[in-house]
């Protein structure tokens, strides 16, 4: 079946879990696959298995998302799924006990590298595009212990939102 045929994805976290099975299942119906991560290896061997174009991209490096934002549009020219997925859950602990860079961790690859990868690929959506950005349960329930990780959910949760409402549309079409 090619019910993707011609379209371009790009996958953050592709390498394992959900990303991984989303790369597998829109190669597998005819979409150019592009999937991330920051590990090496483990980019290049899931690429391998896949047949996805491995890219080695920190989401919470804005240099990387500059780079791959680059990459993508020379070698592809446009998106028409950007799925927003990686993101780490960081170190367990109660607020009292939570560490200034635990928090920087799990902020800056969940929230901000998720919120500036949208940002960066806005301008290289197709019309009709597709975004998804992966949030959680947590997002708006309670896990015991894992304050940070549930409050850069709830953040991709309210970013999606905003953006859903249409937000970038105004400075989308200027850029045309």
């Amino acid at each position: 079946m090619n019910k993707f045929k011609d379209k371009v994805a790009v996958i953050t976290g592709g390498n394992s879990g959900i990303g991984y099975a989303t790369a597998e299942k829109l190669i597998s119906q005819g979409a150019s696959v592009i999937i991330t991560g920051r590990r090496k290896e483990a980019i290049e061997k899931a690429a391998m298995e896949t047949g996805a174009f491995p890219v080695v991209a920190d989401q919470a490096n804005l240099e990387h998302t500059e780079g791959l934002y680059k990459q993508v549009q020379k070698q592809f020219g446009k998106v028409d799924i950007l799925f927003i997925n990686a993101g780490i859950t960081g170190e367990s602990s109660l607020i009292e006990v939570a560490t200034e860079d635990n928090f920087d961790k799990v902020m800056n690859i969940n929230f901000k590298g998720a919120y500036f990868m949208l940002s960066k690929f806005v301008p290289l959506l197709s019309g009709g595009a597709s975004v998804v950005i992966l949030s959680s349960i947590v997002a708006t329930t309670h896990k015991p212990n894992s304050s940070i990780y549930q409050a850069s959910k709830a953040a991709l949760s309210s970013i999606a939102k905003t953006a859903d409402k249409g937000e970038h549309s105004k400075s989308r079409t200027n850029q045309n």
